[in-house]
C-alpha cells in the first residue's frame, strides 16, 4: 500500500509569504511547502542541485512534487534537473513573469528595455538585498555602474499595502529611476497552485526570514 500523501511544493524563499497566504485563503490541505533560501539568487548555479536534493528528500513521502522557481538565471540547468527527476515547475523565466503573465511582462520590457523590477519581497528587503548586497552602502559611486542602463523602476505589487508603495517610490528615487506601479496580485501563483491543489486544511512552510505560524516541512 502506498503510504505517500499529498503534494510537496518546493519554493524560493522570496515566495514563502505569498504561497502561505494562498494556502490559507484556499485551504489547500493536501499541499505542504518547503523553501530554499532566497539568497540563492546571488549564486544561481547552485539552485538546480539544491532543488534536486529537496526533490529526492521528499519523494518517499509525497505523491506529487512541484517547484515554484523560474529558470532564475540557471541557464536551463534547473529545467534539465526537473526533467531528469520528473517534476513540474511553474511556467516562466522568473517571478516577475509569473506574477504579471508572460504577455504583459513581454510588453513591459519591450516598452522600456531598461526596466528594473521590484516585487513585494524585494521592496521589503531592498536595503539588504540591493543596497547592501551590491555594496552601494559602502561604495555609492558604483550606482551608475550598476544602474546606468536602467531608466524605469516598475513595482509589481502583490498587495495594496500603502507602506510598500511608499518604499518602492523611495527606492526608485534612490536609484535615480522613473517609477511605475503595477498591481499583479497573486493570480499567477494562484492559478498554478490551484491546478495541483487537493483537499482543504492546514499546510506548512519555511522561508529565509524564519518560520511562520504553520507546521514546518524541513
Amino acid at each position: 500500500m502506498d503510504s505517500r500523501h499529498g503534494t510537496a511544493v518546493i519554493a524560493c524563499g522570496a515566495l514563502a509569504r505569498e504561497v502561505l497566504s494562498l494556502l490559507r485563503a484556499h485551504g489547500w490541505s493536501s499541499m505542504v511547502v518547503t523553501c530554499l533560501p532566497a539568497k540563492l539568487h546571488n549564486t544561481p548555479h547552485l539552485i538546480p542541485e539544491q532543488v534536486r536534493s529537496k526533490i529526492r528528500a521528499l519523494q518517499p513521502g509525497f505523491e506529487r512534487i512541484v517547484v515554484l522557481y523560474g529558470d532564475c538565471g540557471t541557464g536551463g540547468l534547473l529545467d534539465q534537473v526537473l526533467q531528469e527527476e520528473g517534476v513540474e515547475r511553474i511556467p516562466g523565466a522568473h517571478c516577475y513573469e509569473f506574477y504579471t503573465g508572460s504577455t504583459d511582462f513581454e510588453a513591459l520590457t519591450e516598452a522600456e528595455p531598461g526596466t528594473f523590477f521590484l516585487t513585494d519581497y524585494l521592496v521589503r528587503h531592498f536595503d539588504r538585498l540591493i543596497i547592501q548586497g551590491l555594496g552601494l552602502d559602502r561604495y555609492p559611486q558604483l550606482l551608475p555602474d550598476y544602474f546606468g542602463n536602467y531608466r524605469k523602476l516598475v513595482y509589481l505589487a502583490q498587495t495594496e499595502e500603502t507602506e510598500l508603495t511608499t518604499r518602492a517610490k523611495a527606492a526608485a528615487l534612490r536609484l535615480g529611476l522613473s517609477y511605475e506601479r503595477r498591481f499583479t496580485g497573486l493570480f499567477g501563483l494562484g492559478d498554478f497552485l490551484g491546478t495541483v491543489a487537493g483537499a482543504t486544511g492546514e499546510a506548512g512552510a519555511e522561508d529565509d526570514d524564519g518560520p511562520h505560524d504553520l507546521r514546518l516541512l524541513a
